[in-house]
Parts: C-alpha cells; structure tokens; sequence
C-alpha cells in the first residue's frame, strides 16, 4: 500500500482536507464504472484516486454552500 504525505496531495488542493475529500468524491465517481474483478492486481480505489489528485489528474472546483433562506 502506498503512503501519500500531506505535501504531495497539496500540490493540486489547496489544503489537504480538501485534497481527501475530492479524492474520496472522485473514488465514488470511479466505483461506479464497470471494472474487471478478475483482475487481482487492480489498485484500490482510493489509491488511483489520490494517484490522480497528486499527479494533477482530476480538476475540480469548490462551488461555495447556499445558506438557506430563514
């Protein structure tokens, strides 16, 4: 299993809480594929994920939260 340090996922994030949550955002995208189970050497999901985040792979943009109308 490979260890991503925090300097390498904030390459492409602005920090590197927001840099997990596109990853684990982006994993759910991926788990929706068709992947090839028989395949034994396949990497996680979070692993290609965050492969991608810090290879600067996957773009992404905040979009601010609505506050609701009281």
């Amino acid at each position: 299993m490979r260890v991503f340090t925090p300097n390498e996922v904030t390459v492409h994030a602005t920090n590197k809480y927001l840099a997990i949550l596109v990853a684990a955002k982006y994993s759910r995208v991926l788990n929706d594929f068709p992947r090839d189970r028989a395949k034994s050497g396949e990497k996680k999901l979070t692993t290609r994920s965050l492969e991608d985040l810090s290879g600067g792979d996957i773009e992404y943009r905040v979009v601010p939260r609505r506050r609701s109308a009281e």
